[in-house]
């Protein structure tokens, strides 16, 4: 090493650090994707539609209450390129609980579905492999159909 450089001392207890002190070049770095708020999306939409952000939080509520309201209903939410919701209906079943292993059973219920569309199956599929999603889980999987 050069004198500008002196030479790492090995840490207390004389065993060398074995971690690099750099990560491999061939592999980039891992980023976590951020959570985005409504907040940040109304701020976001504001600002390339020159409206005001109170408008804009208004409007995109209006339309979450709206997709909430036809579920409600029973009806099916096709926006092309996006995806699909729609309501599924979940037979009552067996299950354990797995503290007492004790048999209990699950009612009927209601659950929305949500099938992904061409444009957004894209995007997702354009996100490198192994890259971490905002809840730190890595799997991209939105395929767990039960139908």
């Amino acid at each position: 090493m050069s004198p500008d450089h002196p030479s790492p001392k090995p840490p207390p207890g004389g065993r060398p650090d074995r971690r690099p002190s750099n990560p491999p070049q061939s592999e980039p770095a891992r980023e976590t994707p951020r959570t985005i708020t409504k907040k940040e999306l109304v701020a976001r939409i504001a600002e390339r539609t020159v409206q005001t952000k109170v408008v804009v939080r208004d409007i995109l509520q209006m339309f979450l209450d709206e997709i909430i309201a036809e579920l409600g209903r029973g009806n099916r939410l096709e926006f092309r390129e996006f995806g699909v919701f729609e309501i599924k209906e979940r037979a009552a079943r067996k299950a354990h609980n797995p503290r007492t292993l004790e048999e209990v059973s699950v009612p009927a219920k209601r659950v929305v579905k949500f099938r992904v569309g061409r444009l957004m199956k894209e995007k997702v599929g354009d996100i490198p492999e192994g890259a971490a999603l905002a809840d730190g889980s890595d799997d991209y999987d939105d395929d767990d159909d039960d139908d």
